[in-house]
């Protein structure tokens, strides 16, 4: 008996994932295969999406930019409407810019911005430990920095006032929402990456309330936001003395603030 017919067929993996409720069965069921190194292996594979198991921790890595980003379990996946963030802070860094991606998660934002940009010094950081180990496969390979912290409390002092782009992917989920999430968000990711108070905005307004006192002159403070509580959120950040816009496509939005 061959070695491949020991594995699980593809159609048998694609009729399981489908019984499970996957809407892409097809093409997970190829990622699964791809990845797994044994017949073992690939059936626990699947037994842990079956199980609800978000697919990017199961094979331990997301797609985000065309890149492949290292998310380990309980690590926010960076999410495809994102990239949004990502092309908007990219048009606006200048040459050899110093970036910060707060909220890091797994680092995904930062080190997409590091690799569209020439020569940006990259400093990434989160509060949860289990962020910040995953953050640290991807962010220092690329020569950046990661740092275990609340916001900008861990940032070296040298960097205020030099910070060119500062992103901020933080959590805006109304806690009341929590509930309302698909399960592989809500029971598989930490919740600090995901619930943003009682009207989801506490991390933001914390992060727009100091951001000025980092940004270069001219720098920008980019944040995803929800349609609905973009307008909030910009007023909050003319009242700190920046300028805004927000930005849409589809079901993204982001929020441009400008240092003056």
């Amino acid at each position: 008996m061959s070695v491949s017919s020991l594995f699980p067929s593809e159609s048998v993996i694609v009729s399981r994932l489908r019984a499970a409720g996957c809407v892409f069965a097809e093409d997970e069921a190829q990622l699964l295969i791809a990845a797994s190194p044994s017949p073992n292996k690939l059936i626990a594979m699947v037994d842990q999406r079956i199980a609800g198991l978000p697919l990017e921790h199961v094979l331990g890595w997301a797609e985000f930019c065309g890149l492949r980003i290292t998310v380990d379990p309980g690590v926010f996946v960076p999410r495809r409407r994102t990239e949004l963030l990502v092309r908007q802070a990219a048009a606006l860094a200048p040459s050899a810019a110093t970036i910060v991606d707060l909220c890091c998660g797994s680092g995904a934002l930062g080190v997409a911005l590091a690799a569209a940009l020439d020569g940006v010094a990259l400093h990434a950081v989160d509060i949860d430990p289990a962020a910040v180990r995953s953050a640290r496969r991807n962010v220092l390979p690329v020569g950046g920095h990661v740092y275990e912290g609340d916001l900008y409390a861990p940032l070296p002092p040298t960097l205020r006032g030099r910070v060119d782009v500062l992103l901020a992917n933080a959590p805006y989920v109304p806690t009341e929402a929590i509930r309302l999430l698909p399960p592989e968000a809500r029971v598989h990711e930490h919740r600090v990456a995901l619930d943003g108070g009682p009207d989801g905005l506490d991390v933001l307004r914390r992060v727009i309330r100091d951001a000025a006192s980092w940004l270069a002159p001219g720098g920008h403070l980019l944040v995803e936001t929800s349609e609905r509580q973009a307008p909030t959120l910009a007023s909050f950040v003319t009242a700190s003395g920046l300028d805004c816009r927000t930005v849409s496509a589809d079901e993204a939005h982001v929020l441009v603030a400008t240092a003056a």
